[in-house]
């Protein structure tokens, strides 16, 4: 069963000092690595003056992990952003520090220190949500039923996560996994047996 982890829900930034270089870090909730990529290209859009703009993200909870030196000694950056993040139990969260070099050289050590603590202390100040694993019901009832199942699905503690029409209405539900037998049995007395009831997909949702 996958775990549940962490992610944000809006933009955090974070400014810290190491040796006279300033490292300005933004972590920014991310879904798809096309949302990390858009995100990145717009802090060094507002940074393009900057030394480095050393990037990481991770997406799918945990699944796709990349980390971005922009120029900084290999592994002296990304790696240790993207470990800060997972360290901390995040995902689907893109971060950036940027660095302004204050002309004092901080080795390698001091590198990594320097960037993992931008975005750790970065992390600190943002505000994380929980998400946790849930199962994609799928509710298919007939057109003359749908409007008063679709209220009180709505009314429910049961996320909907969208509705399809077609020779049936079929409403998909975000459901945690201890509460699919009972979902399942609410729904067939709501509808007195006649909605078919599926399991779908694995999901997180935030709990």
């Amino acid at each position: 069963m996958p775990s549940s982890y962490l992610t944000l829900d809006t933009v955090t930034e974070h400014e810290t000092e190491a040796r006279r270089s300033r490292f300005v870090c933004a972590v920014a909730p991310a879904a798809t690595v096309e949302e990390a990529a858009a995100f990145i290209a717009e802090r060094r859009r507002l940074h393009a003056g900057a030394t480095h703009n050393c990037t990481a993200y991770v997406i799918g909870d945990g699944q796709a992990q990349k980390g971005d030196d922009d120029g900084e000694p290999g592994g002296t950056a990304g790696t240790p952003m993207v470990q800060a993040l997972v360290g901390r139990g995040f995902s689907d969260v893109v971060a950036v520090v940027t660095r302004y070099f204050g002309g004092i050289l901080l080795g390698a050590g001091g590198l990594v220190r320097a960037y993992g603590s931008a975005v750790t202390e970065t992390l600190d100040r943002a505000r994380p949500v929980r998400m946790v694993p849930a199962r994609l019901m799928r509710v298919a009832v007939a057109h003359d039923q749908a409007g008063r199942v679709e209220n009180d699905l709505r009314a429910s503690r049961y996320p909907v996560q969208d509705v399809t029409y077609g020779s049936d209405v079929v409403f998909a539900m975000a459901v945690g996994d201890d509460e699919v037998a009972g979902f399942t049995d609410w729904v067939a007395t709501l509808t007195a047996g006649r909605a078919r009831v599926e399991a779908g997909r694995q999901i997180h949702v935030a709990g």
